[in-house]
């Protein structure tokens, strides 16, 4: 067999820059050299692990001289968890490389003239932030390269945690995330402590074997739990003493449920959860409107932060109360809900039925009468037959998922004639795609990126897009 050539190590390169997914970038010979986990100052050595005609990729081997931006990174778990990949980055750096991520793929991925973008809204809070974790156990715990080096002896263990960054079957043991709330570690360290000492099994994602899966936990802003155990076999004496034992430690849980998922993938769409006790779900407040939060429903994971984000949406919405307006994947309904007041009409659209469910019961809470739910396929449901029943939109909200809108849905946004679109993403490069293919009726206005998710990649972006012919309108 032919001999794979080994890659050369580049040393002394200096990082310049952030790219996408977060990967820092250097030049090297007038090619693009990507290095993940680095950030712009580092001067490192790298041994390059791809080579592609344009870039390279590598990965860096030694720090020879660290950035005068490097700070100390607060989690132990810092650059084997995939997690919080910008720990090490000053937050008002990583303001800064998201405003930038967001220009760079509305000019590059957009081809369009964009206005001058407003400054980022950032988090108040960089830690603890989020509202819900999904923790996956596997029956052994991923090794780190210290461990190794180390050459003691390892025991092997199970773990309760995180998947590794592109290995789907190797999981982190997690003991403390900085991420969620407590008491989501002590929750998440007795299930761990309880299934290792009665002898559960836990899941081996190879062969998809074993009985404990998963762990979700979610935490308003107010403080209620919710903790839903996924399990992969149906054993009812021990879920039965398992649920039991979560119950009696945890009394401030406010809802507890558990799933038997045998499938081989660990999505919950399709899935029936159980309730096992205390309320059916939690309720999170903003801004004077509550909403309801079941097992399956979608929520903002940023609590503080979707209030603000909410505000900018309805700013530029522009709403005068004669409005008709469309919120296109629109969850559990909260964007409709915040925007009603506003509007003379809002019709909401999502594809998952619970989700609807909860969209209706949260209008209702909110005593709100004008807002329309429909569950589908939004590709299938928004089209001509709709604008006849419910008459054409004038403002259209969008929040769509990580892939962006499909081509059915742009083409029928074009066809509705609607004044005012926004756009809210996840994604700056998918947005920016659909932003493209909204060219030919649609200018850009307005763009305000919101950093939902501090010490990540990651960035919110919402954008207010006006018909060409009332562009200088809006």
């Amino acid at each position: 067999m032919r001999r794979k050539k080994e890659q050369p190590l580049l040393r002394g390169v200096m990082i310049t820059d952030i790219g996408s997914e977060g990967n820092a970038v250097a030049r090297v010979n007038d090619m693009v050299l990507f290095v993940p986990g680095m950030i712009p100052g580092d001067v490192v050595d790298v041994r390059v692990i791809r080579k592609r005609r344009r870039y390279m990729e590598g990965i860096a081997v030694a720090v020879t001289n660290p950035s005068p931006d490097r700070i100390e990174p607060p989690c132990r778990h810092f650059g084997v968890c995939g997690g919080c990949r910008w720990q090490h980055l000053p937050y008002e750096k990583q303001l800064f490389y998201k405003e930038k991520q967001v220009k760079d793929n509305l000019t590059r991925i957009g081809h369009t003239t964009i206005p001058e973008i407003s400054p980022i809204i950032g988090s108040e809070n960089e830690y603890f932030y989020r509202n819900k974790l999904e923790f996956t156990f596997s029956d052994r715990r991923w090794m780190t390269r210290n461990e190794i080096a180390g050459g003691k002896e390892i025991e092997s263990s199970p773990a309760l945690g995180f998947h590794i960054p592109g290995i789907y079957d190797k999981v982190l043991d997690i003991h403390e995330c900085l991420l969620l709330p407590e008491p989501s570690n002590a929750i998440r360290n007795e299930v761990r402590s309880y299934a290792i000492a009665n002898g559960l099994k836990f899941y081996y994602l190879r062969d998809h074997k074993g009985f404990m899966r998963n762990l979700i936990l979610r935490i308003t802003s107010a403080g209620e739990i919710m903790a839903i155990m996924i399990m992969a076999e149906d054993q009812a004496d021990a879920r039965e003493k398992l649920m039991d034992h979560i119950s009696a430690k945890f009394p401030e849980i406010t809802s507890l449920w558990y799933v038997i998922n045998t499938k081989h993938n660990d999505s919950l769409a399709d899935q029936l959860p159980v309730h096992y006790s205390g309320s059916e779900f939690i309720t999170e407040t903003m801004d004077g409107f509550r909403f309801r939060v079941g097992p399956k429903s979608f929520y903002q994971t940023n609590s503080r932060q979707a209030a603000r984000l909410y505000q900018v949406v309805r700013e530029f919405a522009g709403l005068t109360g004669i409005e008709n307006v469309y919120d296109l994947y629109t969850g559990t309904g909260t964007i409709a809900c915040y925007l009603a007041s506003r509007a003379a009409a809002v019709t909401a659209i999502e594809y998952i039925q619970e989700a609807v469910a909860d969209a209706i019961i949260n209008a209702s809470i909110n005593k709100i009468s004008n807002v329309s739910f429909i569950a589908g396929d939004i590709k299938d449901v928004l089209g001509d037959a709709l604008f006849a029943e419910r008459g054409r939109p004038d403002v259209i909200v969008t929040d769509p998922p990580r892939a962006g809108m499909h081509t059915d849905v742009v083409g029928a946004i074009l066809r509705s004639g609607a004044g005012r679109i926004v756009y809210v993403s996840c994604n700056p490069a998918t947005q920016a795609r659909d932003i493209d293919l909204l060219s030919s009726a649609y200018i850009v206005t307005r763009v305000q990126p919101i950093d939902m998710f501090p010490q990540t990649f990651h960035v919110e972006n919402v954008v207010l897009l006006a018909k060409k012919s009332e562009g200088l309108k809006v």
